[in-house]
């Protein structure tokens, strides 16, 4: 097992962890990435290396995603056939979930430390102090993520997770540079052909969490911008379904009329849209193909959208008020049916690290 720490800008608390495993657990390999932290950092980053770790990285910042990319394909490269453990360098990560986290790796299984929010501080019966800002994120994208996915997920914001060594390969190809990139991993690990198991983690926050480099605004738009662009693309074609829709039914007369050419002309809009802007990753793929899985969609989703319609509308609700509930009904699975299988990125070469960029222990103690 391999222990993969990205660290931007790391104190003291990167330090205890390395000295907590170079005691404890003296077997464990450790890889530091510098996520470009400056010259400053340079004796922090000198001391993690003299602690036993491979300290690799870069001259310049480019976010926690690509950090742990970076770590991935120096891990595949040197360290073939080992399962990865990613943590933290800010000290919310205790050595004994990082082991705990590690026994539970299995071949295709993605596996994640979950903190519980509401548990008593370490060595006391007060409950963590947790920031607001932590919680209330938690909280928030778990729940979004539970309604577009249909799998709950009692932390999605954890550093702390294990990956077998035959994801590896598969990690380096899901897209984001910064903290968006974790989620994306949960989003589309499926889609990969991987399961998630969860495991129970002791919650820390040291200092309000005041070394963490997450920024609320900035980074919380990243994180959930997949989430935003396929909204937005559905909310657009559920507009102009909904205008077509009540357009031509006064036109025709025909319910069942009116929503085929609905569908159909904001079907074509919502494919343009996923393909070249919410699924972006997805354009290497063959058109034909794409065009196929989602028409097929289209179909059975129509047949749903009748159905449904004529059910709601038969027991007396308004044409207005069953179409608001049938679509938001729909919205759901089909953000799950685009994203793993009409849409699902195609898994290319791994990028491995360039000669010269990384220093090595041997390297980083000269």
């Amino acid at each position: 097992m391999i222990v993969l720490i990205p660290a931007y800008e790391p104190d003291h608390k990167l330090i205890g962890l390395l000295r907590t495993i170079r005691d404890d657990a003296p077997s464990v390999t450790v890889v530091v990435v510098d996520d470009g932290s400056g010259p400053r950092y340079a004796s922090i980053f000198a001391e993690a290396a003299l602690l036993g770790a491979d300290v690799i990285g870069y001259a310049t910042n480019r976010g926690k995603g690509s950090a742990l990319k970076f770590g991935f394909a120096h891990i595949a490269a040197h360290h073939p056939g080992e399962d990865v453990v990613c943590a933290d360098s800010d000290g919310q990560h205790q050595l004994l979930d990082i082991l705990r986290v590690g026994q539970r790796v299995e071949s295709g299984t993605m596996v994640l430390g979950v903190r519980t929010f509401d548990a008593p501080a370490v060595g006391t019966d007060a409950p963590v102090r947790v920031p607001l800002r932590s919680r209330l994120g938690n909280q928030v994208t778990a729940g979004v993520f539970g309604l577009l996915t249909g799998h709950r997920l009692r932390d999605t914001q954890t550093g702390l997770r294990g990956y077998p060594a035959a994801m590896l390969p598969w990690l380096q190809t899901v897209p984001g540079a910064r903290f968006e990139y974790e989620l994306n991993l949960l989003l589309q690990v499926r889609a990969g052909g991987f399961g998630i198991a969860q495991v129970p983690i002791t919650t820390i926050y040291l200092e309000d969490n005041a070394s963490s480099h997450f920024r609320p605004l900035v980074d919380s738009f990243r994180v959930y911008l997949p989430l935003l662009r396929y909204a937005a693309s559905s909310f657009g074609a559920f507009a102009i379904d909904f205008v077509a829709l009540l357009v031509i039914q006064a036109l025709t007369g025909s319910l069942l009329a009116a929503v085929i050419a609905a569908r159909g002309i904001s079907s074509a809009f919502n494919f343009l849209t996923n393909r070249h802007v919410v699924f972006a990753e997805s354009k290497g793929r063959p058109l034909a193909g794409a065009l196929v899985r989602y028409y097929t969609l289209v179909a059975v989703m129509l047949l749903a959208n009748y159905g449904l319609l004529t059910t709601l509308v038969g027991v007396g609700l308004p044409l207005v008020v069953a179409k608001v509930a049938v679509e938001v009904t729909l919205f759901f699975a089909g953000y799950q049916v685009q994203r793993d299988l009409v849409f699902a990125e195609r898994v290319g070469a791994p990028q491995l690290p360039q000669a010269g960029s990384s220093r090595t222990a041997s390297a980083a103690r000269a």
